[in-house]
């Protein structure tokens, strides 16, 4: 188990296990990209603030660069974030069965060599922020005290994952801070709507977890709803649709960004109506997918600016 070889029991086969460098491997699993999903769900508000904020502005040249560095950042930031969080839960992880083979706590990672990593990591994401203006670098920056107190949330709180939304949703500023210097009320709206979102992906992901986090005395959403999930979740994604949708009409948005929304909001009931929170395997698949029901928004959002734009 502590070899750099040893998978971590909750991925499965990927690029890190079958190509990359065996020295690599422990690092790469901090920053998991042997699952990439946690990167992309924090990366679709930011494509999504980016892409409105574009239709907005009517001028969609530096969009395709701005979609390019979102990439990179949430990317990097995403593995900054989860090289924090397994150091803050090391012990804890130990005591998780899904969790106990990740790098620092079986020993492959020590815990000054993952601070480095850390440091690493922040030091490429503040090179992608420094492309941007001053607002929206001071706009990322201020996300950052958010993302470091998260991993302690589920220790005091039956809501973590508002904390967490708080976190993941910062990039439905930050498109709007780097296309138009400014936050406005469309923004946080939006960003409203990705809070609501998180809660209830978030939900779905830690009812894998729900029996260990009740013995160890984690707190979730998961354990706080209970059986009632399907009912919070049908609160939570509809609060996302709605919200989002009142951010769709301040920016004045056109058809193709609502039937972008339209099939978000139709992906999201399916989800609701496929979950088992019974089965932890059929929680991780139902989570996973809400990356497509992201780009799914995002596709009706890109095609709205480029509509817009050439108008």
């Amino acid at each position: 188990m502590s070899g750099a070889g040893s998978r971590v029991a909750d991925a499965t086969g990927n690029w890190v296990d079958t190509h990359a460098p065996p020295w690599s491997r422990p690092y790469l699993r901090l920053s998991r990209l042997d699952r990439p999903i946690g990167s992309w769900l924090l990366l679709m508000p930011c494509w999504w603030s980016a892409a409105l904020a574009a239709g907005v502005a009517h001028d969609i040249s530096r969009l395709p660069l701005i979609i390019v560095l979102f990439f990179i950042g949430a990317f990097v930031m995403r593995g900054a974030g989860c090289t924090w969080n397994d150091i803050t839960d090391r012990d804890l992880d130990a005591k998780v069965e899904r969790t106990r083979s990740r790098p620092i706590p079986a020993g492959q990672v020590s815990v000054p060599q993952a601070f480095a990593f850390l440091v690493f990591q922040a030091l490429i994401g503040l090179v992608v922020l420094l492309q941007f203006n001053r607002f929206a670098v001071l706009t990322g920056i201020a996300s950052l005290i958010i993302v470091a107190v998260y991993p302690f949330m589920k220790r005091i709180t039956w809501w973590p994952q508002i904390v967490l939304g708080l976190a993941f949703s910062w990039g439905a500023l930050m498109g709007f801070a780097v296309t138009l210097s400014r936050l406005d009320a469309t923004a946080l709206v939006l960003y409203a709507g990705s809070i609501a979102w998180v809660i209830g992906y978030d939900t779905i992901y830690a009812h894998q977890d729900a029996e260990d986090d009740a013995l160890i005395g984690i707190k979730s959403t998961a354990l706080l709803f209970g059986a009632r999930t399907h009912q919070a979740l049908m609160v939570f994604y509809g609060l996302a649709v709605a919200l989002i949708g009142v951010a769709l009409m301040l920016a004045g948005a056109g058809v193709a960004a609502w039937l972008g929304l339209a099939a978000f909001a139709a992906h999201l009931v399916w989800q609701i109506w496929r979950l088992e929170i019974s089965d932890p395997a059929l929680c991780l698949r139902i989570f996973k997918s809400n990356r497509d029901a992201g780009l799914l928004l995002f596709a009706g959002l890109f095609v709205d600016a480029v509509i817009r734009a050439a108008v």
